[in-house]
């Protein structure tokens, strides 16, 4: 499918995913290698939607195994179904069917009740398709442990059945938002990129591939606008996603540059605690201010960095 960095550039935006070069040479190596990806980043930034596109791009099924605290193996990676096993067997034995046998026929795939692991390695018999393990920050340490026994050969072990073997490796990614610390033994099998957030430049370029009709100067505006924003201490920086709906909201609302009223009616759209909300309130105060976050001049290097880096 890629045969070089340029094409994977090319497929993503084809989808309206504006890659930098990093990202599509860490994307192409992944594929090409057969490795997993892990994708760090402050949420927002676009680590799902990098899945989502490469699944687009390589016309194949998404398969998301969304982790959180509790996560185990039956929620994983299989689970029985019971019901139709019992069903099958009351059935089975109204035809006088063998009892040995039944106990056999009940422990197929048929009655597998396939989770996001399992059926990425069932998946890849027809193609290999893209396994998204998202926010493995956010599961325990006893998950990450099942998870590098399965990508060690990406198999699983099913005692009724047997070993379930991938055909072909799909493409996993893996993201985090880096509230805890992944054990090295899982990062060391995974490439690894960092997304952050992007540049005004590049954020004015996503913003007009994903939100159409959106004026340009709109566009620089909220761009710049994002980057102020970030540079300050809030509880939760607005991410790219944060963005995308305040442009669609400014679309709505048939505006085609900022103005004070409007920032101040639509905030919601992009700060979402009540302490940022008051923090911005106090800022918004002032002239200078004001006057930064309503500027549309992407050449201004007055913005300043924010604290964790806004690097395109």
């Amino acid at each position: 499918m890629f045969d070089s960095i340029e094409s994977v550039e090319t497929g993503l935006l084809a989808e309206n995913y504006i890659p930098d070069r990093p990202l599509a040479t860490v994307l192409y190596l992944a594929w090409r290698l057969k490795k997993p990806l892990f994708l760090e980043g402050e949420p927002g930034v676009g680590k799902t939607e990098t899945a989502a596109v490469m699944a687009r791009v390589l016309k194949t099924d998404l398969i998301r195994l969304q982790c959180y605290e509790g996560l185990d193996a039956n929620h994983a990676l299989y689970e029985w179904n019971y019901p139709r096993q019992i069903l099958a067997i009351k059935l089975g034995e109204e035809c006088g069917a063998d009892r040995r046998e039944l106990g056999r026929t009940i422990f197929t795939e048929e009655f597998l009740i396939k989770r996001p692991l399992v059926e990425a390695i069932l998946s890849s018999r027809e193609r290999e398709p893209v396994l998204l393990i998202d926010e493995i920050d956010r599961s325990d340490e006893e998950f990450e442990a099942l998870l590098l026994e399965v990508l060690s050969d990406f198999q699983v072990s099913i005692p009724e059945i047997g070993t379930l073997k991938a055909v072909r490796r799909p493409l996993v990614i893996l993201t985090s938002n880096r509230t805890r610390d992944i054990h090295d033994a899982l990062k060391r099998r995974c490439l690894y990129h960092w997304i952050d957030y992007p540049s005004p430049e590049k954020e004015r370029e996503i913003i007009a591939a994903r939100v159409a009709g959106i004026s340009e100067r709109l566009a620089r505006q909220v761009a710049l606008f994002m980057r102020r924003i970030r540079s300050e201490d809030l509880m939760k920086r607005p991410g790219v996603s944060e963005t995308l709906d305040w442009a669609d909201a400014l679309l709505a609302l048939e505006k085609h540059s900022l103005d004070e009223q409007t920032v101040e009616a639509t905030l919601g759209c992009i700060l979402k605690h009540r302490e940022d909300m008051l923090r911005f309130q106090d800022l918004w105060k002032g002239a200078e201010f004001r006057s930064s976050l309503l500027r549309d001049d992407l050449s201004d290097t007055m913005f300043p960095e924010s604290p964790i880096g806004c690097g395109g």
